[in-house]
């Protein structure tokens, strides 16, 4: 009897490993898969966006996604870098960037994929979409250095362009509000009437339906300067309805800021959408005090519930164009309806009379500058004027024998462009406590650059160069303004929620794999004001949907960047 038991036993036994071999070879089929990855990124401290801080743990990437964080050992891979010493991070994001033409003409943007940025945001007012057959016209007669064909009608168009044409970044952006009321109204002074208010609406709910994240405005400028809040807010309502979002320059910085951070609050209550300040500051000596105020405004609009957030730069100047030295009225028309203005003599002294004098009317950044030597001369088309690149207005109006406010409007009409100019208008203080606010993201709000070709005809903003790397190295290193972990959350995290972006931002298992390695001890900016066409140092491997676009501190020339989308995307 027992024998029989044992024998049906050992029959039972028998069974069940037939049964379960497969089984388990199906496993440990699985198994083996999961441990072979194309990349894996090992040793290194891994800071993954969420604000945690860093752990020593392995990456593993299989074609565009992060396939596993954590402990690979074992695990085979077609590459394998050692990261022991650096830090692994999510992509960066820059929330405010203007490559909108740098990367048509070399899409490499090596400026900030040296600085670890793997997804460019655009937008600020005025976009590369939507256009009628008179602003293709105006964008090709008013190109500079940088010379291209206008080949796409929509923002969602120069989007697939860009990705087609090969970009080593992830792009994405918002509808510019100054390009849809360009669009329907020219560059005038004028109001919509409801039929062309209706225009306006349906080419947002066009953008939105096709990707874009939301509108962006750029109110210190014309014709923005002309759009009365009601307009903004009726345009939002129709982004809001698409999960879209509200970014921008708002309409004062300086003397107004406080009444144009609440101006940014009540668009966002009234059109049911979240809010975000464009290059948050307080602008000019006499207005730095105030920015206690406006983050106070902020931040009790926050407790309302309403999403409030903001992004920065973290240089104590602003870049911009000669022509917000004048008063918005001059470009009433265009911007041969300003140069007029400028060649008759009774117009000039008018608008000289009203340059140096302090008003709330409109933001002056010639008096904001609080003197000539404050203003720096960064960008003509002229061949003629590109020697004066460099020198501070101050320097130029001496050299030409004239007033400085005489020389502003001179360079404008024989450069026959808006020029470009660097401001300084921020106190160090008010950087550094911008950068503690857990709100803040960051973007350059300049073009990504190369060290060679075109961009070497004009000067730049620094911040085109280092905006990045001089967080994680000055403020972060050096300073300890905030610490890694917080930095990194800033740089991709949080801008990746605000937006809404699908799968990006943070290193789990999962997203996409857009991913920065970099040395903690020597990241750093490089680019100065006076030499700004320089590389900022310390980032040692990127990698944008998997495929590695800097091995080394050195640009593979790899593009797969793509064309990403917002949450209202209709497809």
């Amino acid at each position: 009897m027992r024998r029989s038991i044992m024998t049906n036993l050992r029959r039972l036994l028998a069974l069940t490993l037939i049964i379960a071999l497969p089984v388990i070879a199906a496993a440990q089929g699985r198994q083996s898969r999961a441990r072979s990855y194309d990349v894996i990124i090992k040793g290194g401290t891994v800071y993954d966006g969420t604000g945690r801080g860093g752990r020593r743990a392995d990456v593993g990437i299989k074609g565009d996604r992060i396939a596993a964080v954590g402990s690979l050992k074992g695990a085979s891979a077609t590459t394998v870098i050692d990261a022991t010493g650096l830090a692994v991070a999510p992509g960066f994001i820059n929330m405010l960037s203007w490559s909108t033409e740098s990367l048509i003409v070399d899409g490499r943007s090596q400026g900030e994929i040296r600085q670890g940025v793997t997804t460019q945001i655009m937008g600020e007012g005025w976009t590369m979409g939507p256009l009628n057959d008179r602003m293709k016209r105006q964008m090709v007669e008013e190109q500079g250095d940088i010379k291209f064909d206008v080949e796409w009608t929509t923002l969602a168009e120069y989007l697939k362009y860009l990705e087609k044409r090969g970009v080593s970044q992830n792009v994405a952006s918002y509808i510019g509000a100054t390009t849809v009321r360009m669009y329907v109204l020219g560059e005038s002074d004028v109001q919509p009437t409801p039929e062309q208010l209706d225009q306006m609406r349906e080419l947002v709910r066009r953008e939105m339906e096709a990707g874009a994240l939301g509108i962006g405005s750029s109110l210190i400028y014309p014709p923005a300067f002309y759009a009365k809040t009601e307009e903004l807010i009726e345009l939002c309502k129709v982004a809001a309805k698409y999960k879209g979002k509200y970014i921008s320059h708002m309409r004062n910085e300086g003397n107004q800021l406080l009444e144009a951070v609440q101006e940014l609050i009540r668009i966002s209550r009234e059109a049911g959408i979240p809010a975000e300040i464009y290059h948050l500051k307080a602008a000019g000596q006499s207005n730095w005090d105030k920015m206690d105020q406006a983050i106070a405004l902020v931040e009790d609009a926050r407790r309302q519930g309403l999403k409030i957030t903001a992004d920065m730069y973290t240089y104590p100047a602003g870049g911009t164009g000669l022509t917000a030295c004048l008063p918005p009225w001059t470009l009433d028309g265009g911007f041969d309806a300003l140069v007029k203005r400028l060649q008759d003599p009774a117009t000039r002294e008018k608008i000289k009379k009203e340059v140096n004098t302090p008003s709330n009317e409109w933001e002056n950044l010639y008096l904001a500058a609080g003197s000539p030597e404050r203003i720096i001369l960064a960008g003509f088309k002229s061949d003629k004027l590109k020697p004066l690149m460099g020198k501070t207005l101050a320097e130029a109006a001496k050299l030409r024998g004239t007033d400085p406010v005489d020389a502003v409007m001179d360079l404008i009409v024989e450069d026959q462009s808006g020029g470009g100019a660097i401001y300084f208008l921020m106190s160090e203080e008010n950087i550094k406590k911008q950068i503690r606010l857990p709100w803040v993201s960051f973007g350059s709000d300049a073009a990504s650059m190369a060290t060679e070709g075109v961009f070497l005809k004009s000067s730049a903003h620094p911040r085109a160069y280092g905006n990045f790397a001089r967080l994680l190295g000055k403020y972060v290193r050096e300073e300890k303004v905030i610490s890694l972990s917080e930095a990194v959350r800033r740089l991709s995290g949080l801008p990746a929620t605000n937006l809404g972006l699908d799968r990006r931002g943070f290193l789990k298992t999962g997203m996409f794999a857009d991913v920065t390695v970099f040395d903690p001890q020597t990241i750093a900016d490089r680019a100065t004001f006076e030499k700004p066409h320089q590389y900022s140092v310390g980032v040692k491997h990127v990698f944008v949907n998997g495929v590695q676009v800097l091995k080394d501190g050195e640009h593979t020339n790899a593009k797969p960047g793509r064309a990403i989308w917002g949450p209202g995307k209709i497809n």
